[in-house]
Order: C-alpha cells, then structure tokens, then sequence
C-alpha cells in the first residue's frame, strides 16, 4: 500500500500567502523575514486508503429545507445582529477594540444561556478567577456555566468532544495555537489553522462556537482575511472614543442580513440593550446651530434616526481640507464638486468638516443629500429647521435619486416628531401623512429652492 505524502508548505505570518520553500522576502507583501513553516499534514494519493462514506449526490429540490432552530441569547440588540439567534454547528466571529466590551458582552450572554443549554466558556487570555471576579461583579448567574483556561487548540476540541456543549465561547482566537504548527501563538499561520480546526469541530459536533478576535492599529480584524471566509458570521463591537454606548455591527452572515447593527450602553452592570437607538443619537442640544441636520439612515432591517454635522470655514493655507468622519471622504469631495456645478457653490477656498454624531458609521448613500444641505447650512450660515428630516442620494448629474425603504424611513422621522421632510421625488408617500409635510425633489437645485421656503 502506497504510504500517505506529507506536505509542508511555508507561509508569511504577515500576510498568509503560502511558497513552496523559504525565502528571505515574501513575494506577496515583501515583507522580510516573515516565512514560517507549516505541515499541512498527511496528503493520501487519490482512490488509495480511502475508508470513509462516499458523498451523495441530489437534486437540489430533494434537499429538506427546513431550518433548524435557532439558540435565542435573551438580548434582543445581539440576537437581530445574528438573524434571530445561534445556529448549532455555526461559527461566529466577534472583533472589537480592546475594552470595547467583547467578553462582558459574551460573559453575560453565556451566564443567561447556560441557564438552559449546556455552555462552555474557554478563556485563554484571564485565569478563572479573574472571570469570576468579574462575573460577581455584575451579579450574573454563575452555578450552570462550565469555563477552562486553555491555549491548546487540541486541548479545547478535546474538552468539547467529551462535554459535549452546545455553545462553547473561545477568548481568544489568537491565544490558541495548534501544536503540529511551527509558528508563535496570534501569527497569521496559527490564527488561521486555529479557525480552521473549530470550523471543522463546529460542523461535525453541530455546537455553536464563538471566535473572539482582536482588531489591529488599523481598525482591521487581526489575522489573514481567509479567516472571514471560513466563519459563517463576523460581527465588529464599535466602541466610539469618550462614549459609554457600543454598536455591533454584523460585517457577514450566512443566516440572516448584513449590516445589521445592535446598540448597547457600558454600565457599572454589563452592558445594556438600547432598544430606541435614534433617540439616544438625536440627543440635540439646547442651541440651534447652522450646520445640523437630521436624516434616516436603513441599517440591516430598520431605520436609523442620526444627525449631520458640518463646518465651512475659510481656508487657512493654499490647500483647503476636506475632512469626513463616519462617511465615506471621497463622496464629501465629489458631492462638492456637484454642488458647484449644478448648484454654483463653490467651496475651493473653504474647509469642509462632516461629522455622524455619537460615533455612527454610515455606509449607504441615502445620506447625500442631507450632508450637502448641512454643509450649505454652515456655509450660508443658517439654520435648519430643527423639525426638518432630509435623505436622498445624489448623482454627479445633480438629480436626487431615490432610496430603499423611503415609507418606512418617513415613518420613523415621524414618531419622532418631525414636521418636514425633504426626499426624492419617487419616494413621496403615496397618502397625505398628517403632521408632516413632504417636500419630494428631482435634483438638488429644487432641493435648495424647497429650502429656501422653510
């Protein structure tokens, strides 16, 4: 019988590219001396000591589609991220800044799970009596959670195939390490092995496992980007600098929708469930300002009430700055040259500031035309109404183009009392609202004109 090759391969702990043989520089990033050697393992040669059951081929209308159930967590902000809960033999990643609140938030959802599943909690970063310090001081329930301190990746697969969980909470993915790897724990070679193993022990035990992964200087996940492709949901834990309150953000889901985002609030007792977020942005202050404006944001499967911020000011030098934070700086740039080609406002020799309050990223484009109207608002020096509620998406021929979900977003800005509202023209409401006028525009020239009538 043909013996079973074994193959070797090595691998740039920067960036993951795989070489047959080491070399000083990686041919992909050129970074220098980032080659480590990784056994992939035994490859048997086609048709020789095969033992296992054959695949079996379907038609696609044969396969039972039928959903299996899903695992509630209890808070409702993290369940809607997920698609309305655990899948059993999914793999989910959470990153998040450190202190963002990865493993309070976690800690908290398996001490409520464990009430009725069999939980399992890995730390590889805290002793178990720092998770349990932690645990009384948030006066959760700790008598049905099952926890261990391991790094060994072999070690963990062990204890899950012998307990038998139904979740298992694994803090961190880059503390583990796999012992057939030659490279150091949190390099790109052992994060990426590591996630392949739990991948592979979450499809054939049917448990849920959950991936804590750190985020670089950069704001990225740590970690070759293979490692979002082998999980079936990613979800990011904003914490904006000088905020108590944290978005989770759902990058990727196999089970439910993108871009879905839950609020929570940091208390002295875990982290709390903000179940009227558009509230907590629209904290507006006391004086009416040029500059603010308020538009609907879609995120995943709801509307989001944030306001927009923007100062115009006189250039100080000969290169006037162009500065956008949670929105896209490019679309700043190029809405401004639309503005003065269509609009004759030229700003060449002014510098623009845009701002989402409370740290909210926007990443549609429903909010275009609510960003220039606040610029010109700064610009011009006058305020909005306060009671006024803008969206719409804004083309490079200046005509006002209309969004997803435009009844939908009305309908929000009206419960929270707003009077007026400046859309795209195709989404005018088809019924007269009460309380609250619409003003539906083609381009945004009409768009300033309605403006000026407020």
């Amino acid at each position: 019988m043909a013996k079973a090759k074994t193959k070797s391969a090595y691998v740039c702990d920067e960036c993951g590219a795989e070489h047959r043989q080491w070399q000083g520089q990686c041919l992909t990033c050129k970074a220098w001396n980032s080659l480590s050697r990784v056994n992939i393992g035994p490859v048997a040669e086609p048709g020789v000591g095969y033992a296992g059951a054959r695949a079996e081929v379907k038609r696609l209308a044969e396969v039972a589609t039928a959903e299996a159930p899903r695992l509630v967590t209890g808070f409702g902000e993290l369940d809607r991220v997920l698609g309305g809960g655990l899948v059993p033999g999914s793999v989910v990643l959470i990153g998040g800044d450190p202190g963002a609140g990865k493993s309070t938030l976690l800690l908290q959802v398996c001490c409520a799970l464990a009430e009725r599943e069999a939980v399992l909690y890995v730390t590889g970063e805290e002793s178990l009596q720092q998770l349990a310090l932690r645990a009384t001081r948030l006066g959760l329930p700790m008598a049905q959670l099952s926890v261990a301190a391991e790094t060994r990746a072999e070690e963990v697969g062990s204890l899950i195939e012998s307990t038998e969980p139904d979740v298992v909470i694994v803090d961190s993915i880059q503390v583990m390490q796999l012992e057939s790897v030659e490279s150091t724990p949190g390099s790109v070679t052992q994060v990426r092995e590591a996630a392949a193993f739990f991948t592979r022990l979450a499809k054939r035990t049917g448990t849920v496992i959950v991936l804590v992964g750190h985020v670089t200087k950069e704001g990225n996940l740590a970690g070759p980007k293979v490692l979002e492709h082998m999980i079936d949901c990613f979800m990011m834990l904003d914490s904006p600098a000088g905020s108590r309150y944290r978005t989770l953000r759902g990058v990727k889901n196999r089970f439910g929708a993108v871009n879905e985002l839950g609020v929570f609030a940091m208390t002295d007792q875990g982290m709390r469930e903000v179940s009227n977020p558009s509230a907590i942005f629209l904290q507006r202050g006391d004086v009416h300002s040029p500059g603010s404006v308020v538009t609907v944001t879609w995120e995943g499967t709801r509307p989001l009430l944030v306001e927009l911020q923007a100062l115009v000011d006189q250039a100080q030098g000969g290169y006037p700055r162009r500065i956008a934070v949670g929105l896209d700086q490019q679309r700043l740039s190029m809405h401004l040259a639309v503005l003065h080609r269509h609009c004759g406002v030229t700003l060449a020799d002014q510098d623009v500031f845009a701002n989402v309050v409370g740290g909210v990223r926007i990443g549609e484009t429903g909010a275009d035309l609510a960003l220039l109207l606040a610029v010109l608002s700064s610009f011009r020096n006058r305020a909005l109404p306060r009671e006024l509620i803008v969206f719409g998406e804004l083309g490079l021929t200046g005509e006002v183009r209309p969004v997803a979900n435009g009844e939908q977003r009305l309908t929000e800005a009206a419960k929270h009392g707003f009077k007026q509202a400046i859309v795209p023209f195709a989404n005018r409401p088809k019924k007269v609202r009460d309380g609250m006028t619409v003003h539906g525009v083609k381009s945004l020239s009409a768009a300033l004109e309605v403006l000026d009538t407020l």
